[in-house]
């Protein structure tokens, strides 16, 4: 079955960084677009970053542009994301999701087939 196993989150200054890594099994990995969606408590889950198949676009919510980055490795079936100048309100679950294979790039949370179990993002003031 797929598994998706996140790691990396932990507690951080604001203005540190953290590097979320999610190690993909089950699938082609290289066939499904990847993407990283967050929730805080009491509110929706936010896509805050996608991937291509490929890796070659990604997209960025508003909240993360500019500090947050992307990026998978196809050979080792894993994605990645660069967290740059944290700030309190980034801190969440941080969840790895995967489209359906041979999909595109996908913004919205419900667009995603399969999702690890999540990893928290803890930013102190």
């Amino acid at each position: 079955q797929v598994q998706l196993v996140e790691s990396g989150g932990g507690l951080v200054q604001a203005g540190g960084s953290l590097r979320l890594s999610c190690a993909a099994s089950g699938l082609t990995f290289s066939n499904h677009a990847m993407g990283w969606v967050r929730q805080a408590p009491g509110k929706g889950r936010e896509v805050v970053a996608a991937i291509t198949r490929s890796g070659l676009f990604t997209n960025y919510a508003d909240s993360v542009k500019g500090r947050f980055t992307i990026s998978r490795d196809n050979a080792k079936n894993t994605v990645y994301l660069q967290m740059n100048a944290l700030k309190p309100e980034d801190a969440a679950v941080y969840y790895c999701a995967a489209t359906g294979p041979g999909s595109g790039l996908k913004v919205v949370e419900s667009a995603y087939n399969f999702w690890g179990q999540g990893t928290q993002v803890t930013v102190s003031s």
